[in-house]
């Protein structure tokens, strides 16, 4: 063992973990990306900063990745003891890194509050120090507010013990914690406090000490607060100083020669004789490469055999990580498998011809069924949530931002004044994501993606009971319809009522207030389901309406791109629906053809507003799907006319378009398909660029929001392409899409699926999120690339919905993936 410093006005005190452990100084170190690292320990001062503009995503500040798990973030100076999601945050205005004296500083500021301050972090005398400096003393209205804090991962601490002083604890598994008021606003109290903390002195992975010279330190455990809380510990900044005005040391106890345990990344699903089968080995840097990976059959007597055994290709380096290949495609005998590379023995897998036959099964069966809104859903002895907001909706007010990026503007845009109920919204869509709301252009994409499962894969599966006149859907329990076309429909008479109640496709529906948005449970306990009615007190009632103001609200800002939208997925859902409900099915292609006439008889709704994500998307590329999709649901001259006249303009950004041109193609003539044939060559060629990135042969993103939306995306546009350039389009661009969610991606081996695959995410940020626990079906976003340098899923976390929220849309598009996988090996 040895012991690594690191302080942080933060210095990572090793002391109290044991006494068998010795001091290192001058292991930590600021490398070539910025951080400072030893092995078993990196240190990050500011590499991220909070995701996007709204929100606390527990992605900042200085954070500790302690033995290859990121253990501690949000290292800062905050304005609560605990800080929730939306909470305030600072602004970062400089990032500075001083090598010379193996110093990295930030400079950030509070503007409301006209609050300006440096957190720098250095390794000094052979330790780490993380101080706050300011040139002026805080403002006196955040005496007893500010404070240094730095946030601990409670997964990673559940069952070990702390110190503080001559005290000590256990972490609590749930919190039990007491609470007190401080400024208005209700706050946890410390579990413990003292000069030095040390967390975990029983584990020496996880071993930490805080220590503070100048001020006392107090732990918190922020879950008393919210369910989503961190442990914190946190001193107050000290009134009427200035220059360095806090320091800690922190000592973080590092195992020494400590290696991370290969990753042998592979489908957990299994594959099809005939396609390609490659597993990545993911290395720590200091880790030697052994000579050989293997192949196991399992047999039905239980015993295991080597079937193929081969030295791993060196693929080199990417991110953190090294990366060997084995290549075990020439094994095409059905059966049951496993992967060994040393001490590492996978789970089984399948290689089978019917391995994708099924696993989109659960995602139709049980999470689509989940997040249908405005409907009872009941599985066997289970009730998921009863028929939810049937008091939808009220029209937003104007002049007024929103959370989760919704916002309305100056007008309403329809007949309804301020806040007055807009009836006939309670009806049809889904839950957008882990939250309850209804995104508009989120069912769109819905809906598209299930009508062309069904137009290109005859999709019939009829495993659920949905009855819209009971507003009652029963999963395992068939009713003679394909579920297929009754989830269609459920998207339809949404998006349909929206043009009925204020004539075009509205932003979305949501919950009017933050605790409402913030609720986990039975999503029909979140309003009361009775019409509000301003004339009553809050607690009375007539049976219909009632005084509590809890109905969500209608954002109804005017956009031409998502009226488009609509159009396309009301027209695609004519042609799924003709045979299953002839008079929707019209209905829907009635009001498809009325918005894509109105939206050419006027100048373009564009609503701008910063930061916004529900009007739609681009205006080109949305008029465009609706002429696709008008084409293809009448074969009307006029939409083949402007899918022609506005191509010129494609081709200038195909890759955005390329899905969108690849369903235009069977509808088009042979002029068309060379027009477009020489951008399908760039684009290919294209991804063939990105694809060599990395050793899993995907694009792999590194926003604030894991990439698996955008691979899914990808792999279904390469599907769409080939069929019409099967020479120019290789099947491999589909199918290593979907093998990477199902477990060929960096970090770990685990299907990004739920409930697919032998190891799959059974802790997910869906609406059951609570209870540690998953959606059977549900896709998430996937592994999130931290800068500079660190993959992350979270399967002990459910918290980060960067990596772990479900999302509807992900959810159709990886249906109509996994057909299209077993389309292309089993024609």
């Amino acid at each position: 063992m040895k012991n690594l410093f690191f302080c942080s006005s933060l210095m990572l005190c090793l002391m109290a973990c044991t006494n068998r452990s010795a001091f290192v100084a001058g292991d930590l170190t600021l490398n070539d990306s910025a951080y400072f690292e030893a092995q078993g320990l990196n240190v990050l001062v500011f590499s991220n900063w909070y995701d996007g503009s709204f929100d606390d995503a527990k992605i900042s500040g200085v954070e500790i990745i302690h033995h290859g798990v990121r253990t501690a973030t949000n290292g800062d100076v905050r304005l609560n003891p605990t800080p929730g999601q939306w909470d305030a945050i600072p602004e970062l205005a400089s990032r500075r890194v001083d090598r010379e004296h193996n110093r990295v500083e930030a400079t950030l500021q509070y503007p409301k509050h006209g609050f300006r301050y440096v957190v720098a972090g250095e390794v000094r005398s052979g330790a780490f120090y993380l101080s706050v400096h300011t040139e002026q003393p805080i403002p006196a209205h955040l005496e007893g507010l500010a404070g240094l804090n730095l946030e601990f991962l409670p997964s990673a601490y559940f069952g070990k013990s702390f110190t503080a002083d001559s005290s000590s604890g256990l972490f609590p598994l749930y919190p039990a914690g007491d609470m007190e008021a401080i400024g208005g606003v209700n706050e946890p109290k410390p579990i413990a406090s003292g000069s030095q903390i040390t967390l975990a002195p029983d584990d020496s992975e996880r071993c930490i000490t805080i220590s503070s010279g100048d001020g006392r330190l107090a732990l918190f455990d922020g879950r008393n607060k919210a369910q989503n809380g961190w442990f914190v510990v946190r001193s107050l900044l000290p009134a009427g100083k200035s220059g360095k005005i806090a320091e800690w040391r922190i000592d973080a106890k590092a195992i020494s020669g400590w290696i991370r345990k290969p990753v042998v990344a592979h489908s957990q699903v299994g594959y099809h004789p005939a396609q390609k089968k490659v597993a990545v080995v993911e290395l720590d840097k200091n880790d030697t490469p052994l000579p050989f990976a293997y192949l196991l059959r399992v047999n039905s007597d239980g015993s295991t055999e080597t079937v193929l055994s081969d030295r791993p290709e060196e693929w080199g380096r990417y991110l953190r990580y090294r990366y060997l290949t084995f290549d075990f495609s020439s094994m095409a005998i059905e059966g049951v498998y496993r992967l060994q590379y040393g001490n590492v023995v996978t789970a089984p897998f399948r290689i089978a011809a019917d391995v994708y036959q099924a696993v989109w099964h659960p995602t139709l069966d049980v999470y689509l069924p989940v997040q249908m809104d405005h409907v009872t859903v009941r599985e066997a002895y289970r009730i998921w949530h009863g028929a939810s907001h049937l008091d939808d909706a009220l029209q937003a007010p104007t002049n007024h931002h929103h959370f989760d990026l919704y916002a309305q503007g100056a007008a309403t845009g329809n007949r309804f004044r301020p806040l007055e109920h807009i009836p006939g919204l309670n009806v049809g869509g889904w839950y957008d994501a882990g939250d309850y709301d209804i995104r508009t252009q989120t069912n769109q994409a819905v809906i598209m993606d299930l009508v062309r499962a069904r137009e290109m894969f005859g999709v019939e599966r009829d495993q659920t009971t949905v009855n819209q006149q009971r507003r009652y859907v029963e999963m395992h329990l068939p009713d003679g319809k394909p579920d297929i076309l009754q989830q269609i429909e459920h998207g339809a008479i949404q998006l349909l009522a929206q043009q009925e109640a204020v004539g075009y496709a509205v932003n979305g529906i949501i919950a009017a207030h933050l605790y409402q948005y913030r609720h986990l449970g039975d999503g029909v306990t979140k309003t009361d389901n009775l019409i509000y009615n301003p004339r009553m007190d809050s607690l009375q009632s007539d049976g219909r309406t009632s005084g509590a103001f809890d109905d969500r609200w209608a954002f109804t800002n005017k956009s031409t791109p998502l009226n488009y939208g609509s159009a396309a997925a009301l027209a695609a859902a004519s042609r799924a629906l003709k045979a299953y409900d002839a008079r929707l099915a019209e209905k829907c292609l009635r009001v498809a053809r009325k918005i894509w006439a109105d939206e050419h008889s006027h100048a373009p709704d564009i609503f701008v507003y910063k930061g916004l994500n529900t009007i739609g998307g681009m205006p080109a590329a949305e008029e465009f799907r609706a002429a696709v999709e008008l084409l293809h649901a009448t074969g009307d001259e006029q939409y083949r006319a402007r899918i022609v006249e506005m191509y010129p303009e494609v081709e200038k950004q195909f890759g955005w378009f390329a899905s969108l041109v690849a369903q235009a193609l069977p509808l088009m003539d042979e002029a068309f398909k060379k027009q477009v044939e020489p951008h399908v060559k760039t684009f290919v060629e294209q991804v063939a660029v990105m694809a060599k990135v990395n050793p899993f042969g995907v694009h792999i993103s590194t926003g604030g929001w894991a990439g698996n939306g955008g691979i899914v995306g990808l792999a279904n546009t390469c599907y769409l392409l080939h069929r019409s350039f099967p020479e120019l389009v290789d099947k491999e661009l589909v199918l290593r899409g979907l093998s990477y969610i199902f477990g060929c991606h960096p970090d770990s081996d685990i299907s990004f699926v739920s409930g697919v695959g032998a190891h799959s995410k059974r802790v997910a940020y869906g609406n059951n999120r609570a209870d540690f626990t998953f959606l059977a079906g549900g896709v998430v976003p996937g592994t999130l690339v931290l800068k500079p340098d660190f993959p992350e899923n979270k399967e002990d976390w459910p918290f980060f919905w960067g990596e772990n929220e479900y999302v509807v849309n992900l959810g159709s598009s990886y249906i109509f993936l996994a057909n299209a996988a077993n389309d292309l090996l089993n024609k």
